[in-house]
């Protein structure tokens, strides 16, 4: 265990010593190593949220704003930020995001969760919709179950039982989806 997580570590800080190259390199190669450094940064403090290292992952994202705003980036910040339990700023970070890129579907998801999470159900529907609609979102499944999630709240079952399938349509192996599938038969709902 102590072995694999050195390595991850190693891998992680691995782009962080790479150096960017200047020089005598054109206006264009320049401006695509900035953004190749801004995603290593970003990428790699994805990385350490998942660790549970916030701190050095918010630092990664704000180096890599600094280098070039991105969508992904104030995305992942606030996802950061909301482990922190910060919901607010997460918000914002992620409004940034959509801001940056409209067509980019994980802060509008995100923002979602974030309403949920602080039982703001209603104001989250608006926001997983539009994930639904994005046209850059790797997954579409997410916002289904989240909304499937609000639906099973309600004890509108029908409903969620219909977002749970969708998204399990878009991903059959997505274990919350089944799990919300599970809950319906454990609690006695029965398929119309």
């Amino acid at each position: 265990m102590i072995k694999a997580r050195k390595i991850a570590i190693f891998l992680i800080t691995l782009p962080l010593l790479m150096p960017v190259r200047a020089g005598n390199a054109p206006g264009q190669e320049e401006s695509k190593e900035k953004s190749q450094r801004a995603e290593q940064l970003y990428n790699t403090g994805y990385l350490l949220t998942l660790m549970g290292r916030y701190e050095e992952a918010i630092q990664l994202f704000e180096k890599s704003l600094e280098i070039q705003p991105t969508a992904e980036a104030y995305t992942y910040k606030g996802w950061t930020l909301s482990h922190m339990g910060d919901y607010k700023q997460a918000i914002e970070e992620a409004e940034k995001a959509i801001r940056i890129d409209p067509d980019f579907g994980n802060p509008y998801n995100d923002i979602g969760v974030y309403l949920i999470e602080q039982g703001k159900d209603e104001e989250a529907i608006p926001y997983l919709e539009k994930a639904m609609r994005a046209k850059r979102y790797c997954c579409y499944q997410f916002p289904h179950f989240n909304i499937g999630r609000i639906y099973l709240k309600k004890k509108m079952y029908e409903k969620a039982r219909e977002e749970f399938k969708k998204s399990l349509a878009i991903d059959p192996d997505y274990a919350p989806a089944q799990e919300g599938l599970e809950i319906l038969k454990v609690i006695g709902v029965k398929e119309t």
